[in-house]
């Protein structure tokens, strides 16, 4: 099996993977030695310090699923952790699945002081899904699905992550992604609960990703207090910031997008 690589250096995706510049439990990638071997090494998200999951990557390339939106026809089809204890704990999806993805995220999710992991998944007839896997109490030898978004609906039909923060300040973590960047360009915002994920809020005209393109584009912006999503407009020439104000989202413009930089200095609070 060839090993897969793609190129996640570019904003955020390795540096802060899925989460602010800021967040004390940011995953880092670690050193090329300490990579389990892997069809997918820059998948591997590490935490050294977190308690319960504190690693994750990607495994078992796959075809069966040739979207080739992130630049090639190869997904995965495996998920793999490791905990504080040494525990490695394993999961492969089914032959409709796959994992569509860059990188695993680590974030604590429900508030109880331990890691879930947050993926793409996607299935053949029905496009992509926002997944979040953990441990439970009743089920402590195995990954088990916590919660997952809707399925967008159709195949070939993706979403692209901008981050994981408390967006509004209501005390629950919340999930931000672009839903089909190159189609419907239509920002969500998707709230935890002990019941499940529900959506909070969502806005149109903005995208993070382009088609073939094995990153994407801004990130979670955290200054003081504020936390904003930082995105592009629609057509690529604005770089795009949009935050909660009285429970309604607002997207600000914040200046023009030239190249990949442009969205480095918003993102560092500059």
């Amino acid at each position: 099996m060839k090993s897969i690589k793609r190129n996640t250096h570019h904003l955020l995706w390795c540096a802060v993977a899925f989460l602010s510049l800021s967040h004390t439990s940011t995953p880092l990638l670690a050193s090329s030695h300490s990579i389990p071997k892997t069809d997918f090494p820059e998948s591997f998200t590490q935490i050294k310090s977190a308690q319960g999951i504190n690693a994750a990557w990607y495994d078992g390339a796959t075809s069966r699923y040739a979207h080739g939106v992130l630049g090639d026809a190869i997904e995965s089809s495996e998920l793999h952790v490791t905990t504080a204890s040494g525990k490695k704990l394993s999961l492969k999806l089914d032959s409709q699945q796959v994992f569509e993805d860059i990188i695993t995220r680590l974030a604590d999710i429900d508030g109880d002081g331990k890691n879930e992991v947050i993926t793409i998944r996607s299935h053949q007839n029905k496009g992509a899904q926002i997944a979040i896997y953990g441990i439970t109490k009743t089920q402590p030898d195995r990954l088990s699905l916590i919660a997952s978004t809707p399925y967008i609906g159709k195949p070939y039909r993706w979403l692209a992550p901008i981050g994981i923060a408390d967006f509004n300040r209501d005390g629950n973590m919340d999930i931000a992604y672009i839903d089909r960047p190159h189609l419907a360009k239509r920002l969500r915002v998707w709230s935890y609960s002990p019941t499940g994920l529900t959506q909070i809020a969502q806005q149109s005209g903005l995208t993070n990703h382009r088609i073939g393109d094995d990153f994407t584009t801004g990130g979670v912006q955290r200054c003081g207090k504020e936390t904003a999503m930082i995105t592009l407009n629609s057509d690529w020439t604005r770089v795009m910031k949009t935050y909660f104000e009285n429970d309604q989202l607002v997207s600000e413009d914040i200046g023009p997008y030239i190249a990949s930089i442009s969205t480095d200095p918003t993102l560092s609070c500059q």
